[in-house]
C-alpha cells in the first residue's frame, strides 16, 4: 500500500511548507482518505492522484485541523468530474464521520457551489455513515476498524466522537492513531501489532512515543500531526529518533510518500 502525506501539522498556527492532517492511502486503483486539513485535495491533486478514484473517507474526529479540508475536497471531486467529463471510477464515495451533525453544515456550505454543475449533469453522491466502535469498511480490498480515544470529552450517555483506525490491506497492517489523549488509547488497535504505525506529536514528546512503542510489535513508526517540539527543533528530534529507532522511525512532511 502508497500512503500520499498531505498535511503533517499539528493544529498550531500556520507553519511554513506544512498544512493539517491528512493522507489518501493507495491500493489498486481506489483512495481511501484519512483526515481532511485544510487544503489537502489542492496537494493531492498537484501530486498527480486522481481524486475521482476517490472510494472512502475517514474522518478521526471534528476539530478543524482534521476537517477543515473536507467541503474543499467533495466540491474539488465534483469539479474535476466536469473538466475531464467522467465520473467517480467507484461509484458514491463513502464517508464515514463520528459526528454526522457535521456533514449537514457541509452540505449547506457546498449547497450554492454545486447549483453550478448540475446543468451539465454532474451531481456528487456520498453515502454517511457514523462512525462508531466496529468495522466499519470491509471490500474485499481494504478492511477499516474503528477504536474510540479520549482526545474528545464523553459526557455519560453520548457517543463516542473521536477514533483511531486500523486498516488492514496488501497482507499489511497500519494503524493511524488520529488525535489521542494518551497513546494506551491505542492498545486495542495495536494488540495484533502492525508494519506500521502513523502516530502524532502534536499533543506528546519524541520520548513519549518511544517509551510507549518499544513494548508494542510495531515495524515502522511514522511522525504526523507533527506538534513545535518536532517543528522547532528539528534537527534535534530527528537525531532522538534516529538513536532510539533507527531506521524504523519518520518524520513525515508534506508530499512524502512512503510504501508499507
Amino acid at each position: 500500500m502508497k500512503i500520499n502525506f498531505l498535511g503533517t501539522c499539528a493544529g498550531t498556527e500556520p507553519m511554513e511548507r506544512r498544512r493539517y492532517s491528512s493522507f489518501v492511502m493507495e491500493t489498486g486503483d481506489k483512495l481511501y482518505w484519512f483526515d481532511a486539513g485544510e487544503g489537502c485535495s489542492r496537494t493531492a491533486h498537484l501530486m498527480g492522484i486522481d481524486l475521482l478514484n476517490i472510494h472512502s473517507i475517514f474522518i478521526s474526529h471534528s476539530h478543524l485541523d482534521h476537517i477543515g479540508g473536507l467541503p474543499g475536497l467533495l466540491w474539488q471531486v465534483t469539479k474535476l468530474s466536469m473538466i475531464q467529463v467522467r465520473e467517480l471510477n467507484h461509484g458514491k464515495i463513502k464517508l464515514f464521520l463520528p459526528d454526522l451533525g457535521k456533514l449537514e453544515a457541509i452540505r449547506e456550505i457546498l449547497q450554492s457551489n454545486m447549483k453550478d454543475y448540475e446543468p451539465y449533469g454532474i451531481k456528487l453522491e456520498i453515502l454517511p455513515e457514523e462512525v462508531t466502535d466496529r468495522v466499519l469498511l470491509d471490500d474485499g480490498t481494504v478492511k477499516v476498524t474503528a477504536y474510540h480515544n479520549h482526545h474528545l470529552k464523553k459526557e455519560e450517555n453520548e457517543p463516542w466522537r473521536s477514533f483511531s483506525y486500523k486498516v488492514e490491506a496488501e497482507g499489511k497492517i497500519l494503524v493511524y492513531s488520529g488525535d489521542v489523549k494518551s497513546y494506551s488509547d491505542l492498545d486495542d488497535a495495536l494488540s495484533e501489532g502492525c508494519n506500521a504505525l502513523i502516530i502524532e506529536t502534536g499533543h506528546f514528546k519524541v520520548d513519549e512515543v518511544y517509551e510507549y512503542c518499544k513494548s508494542k510489535n510495531v515495524d515502522k513508526v511514522l511522525f504526523s500531526h507533527c506538534g513545535k517540539e518536532i517543528l522547532e527543533h528539528y534537527e534535534a528530534s530527528a537525531q532522538k529518533l534516529k538513536d532510539t529507532f533507527g531506521d524504523n522511525a519518520i518524520i513525515c512532511e508534506d508530499r512524502m510518500v512512503i510504501e508499507i
